[in-house]
């Protein structure tokens, strides 16, 4: 394989890439890139459970052919070169690439031992435009569970069916739900599953969102995911395990009490609060009083903070405790002027916050 490439756009297929580079230890050859040359270019890595090939953007191909691109030592090239152009020649012994005032040589390997991955070919599948694709993965998997043993909420659970996609996370503490419209082909469903998409896959996909008008396709199948962008396609085992039935947590069993609060200002304030809460706890108690929410919060060593916010509220005294940390993660991701619903029962349950139809965030107080 002999191509000439543009080191920008190379740079960037490389860096998307490697995401999704073996860490672990399975075979040598998966720390490295597949390179496939032929009218384009397609550059592929998996660490066998995560894959991903994309199109390689302003590369000219000089001789056709397969290679194996050590990923590391590219890399590293591509972001110390200054020329606008490289030059890569490879085969089962050797990669070398150079520019004009630069000459690299590496070992490599027969590219036969590296399995191809899949091109997207479902017919099954659901079609969901990029921008809105983005937001929705952006409100939901700040709340996946990072801790191992709860292996089963280390990714976020996909439901489509029908006219509509549906996407929640949970760690155990708090969860987030949003859904929006997308268009089925085939029949796609989920209907009778939970597939449970990594959270590495879902930050992956993120990152490969790049025109808000492109259409993504994402085929759930019964052990993976494909997901299929203009330049890309992602392939994914889906995680193992049951998810939590997450529609009894989102109902209250009592009528609650709803305030309206505006997202930008109220986390302006609760971040001024929990500048003196504990590093660990990060706790900020909640006093809801006639007219008025205090934030405050105390740390051993560094002292006390109050911060007041205007609301409608009327009725008795409560005091709610919650790790700030949660409750600002959900608001950064919305814009500051979106009009916020808060619902609440009493200070041993969990609050419901609520951006227009589309998304509901939970939370649970502090005991």
């Amino acid at each position: 394989m002999k191509a000439i490439c543009y080191r920008e756009g190379f740079l960037s297929a490389c860096q998307l890439a490697s995401v999704a580079v073996a860490s672990k230890d399975v075979r040598p050859i998966y720390k490295n890139f597949k390179a496939v040359a032929d009218d384009g270019c397609i550059l592929m890595a998996t660490d066998l459970e995560l894959g991903i090939r994309i199109k390689v953007q302003g590369l000219k191909v000089e001789e056709p052919g397969e290679a194996i691109l050590p990923a590391a030592k590219l890399l590293a090239i591509l972001r110390e070169s200054v020329t606008e152009t490289l030059e890569i020649e490879a085969d089962p012994s050797s990669c070398r690439v150079r520019n004009d005032n630069g000459d690299w040589e590496m070992p490599s390997e027969d590219p036969a031992h590296f399995n191809n991955l899949p091109a997207f070919s479902e017919e099954r599948y659901h079609e969901v435009q990029a921008g809105q694709l983005r937001e929705m993965i952006r409100r939901t998997v700040f709340a996946t569970a990072n801790d191992s043993s709860k292996y089963s909420l280390t990714g976020v659970l996909w439901e489509t069916e029908g006219d509509k996609i549906r996407l929640v996370a949970t760690d155990g503490r708090r969860m987030a739900m949003t859904e929006g419209p997308a268009a089925a082909h085939g029949g796609h469903t989920t209907k009778g599953q939970s597939p449970v998409v990594p959270t590495k896959a879902m930050n992956l996909l993120e990152r490969n969102l790049h025109d808000d008008e492109e259409m993504v396709r994402i085929a759930l199948r019964s052990s993976d995911v494909l997901f299929r962008t203009e330049t890309a396609v992602i392939v994914s085992r889906l995680v193992e395990g049951r998810f939590p039935n997450y529609r009894d947590a989102l109902t209250f069993k009592k009528t609650p009490t709803r305030l309206e609060f505006i997202a930008g200002s109220f986390q302006s304030a609760l971040r001024q609060a929990a500048i003196m809460s504990d590093d660990d706890a990060r706790k900020v108690v909640f006093r809801f009083t006639k007219g008025k929410l205090m934030l405050e919060a105390q740390g051993q060593t560094t002292g006390k903070s109050k911060v007041a916010l205007p609301i409608g509220y009327t009725g008795k005294d409560l005091d709610i405790s919650f790790n700030s940390g949660y409750v600002l993660d959900m608001l950064r991701v919305l814009p500051e002027e979106t009009a916020l619903t808060l619902e609440m029962i009493d200070a041993d349950s969990p609050v419901l916050l609520r951006a227009g139809e589309t998304y509901t965030y939970m939370v649970a107080p502090l005991r």
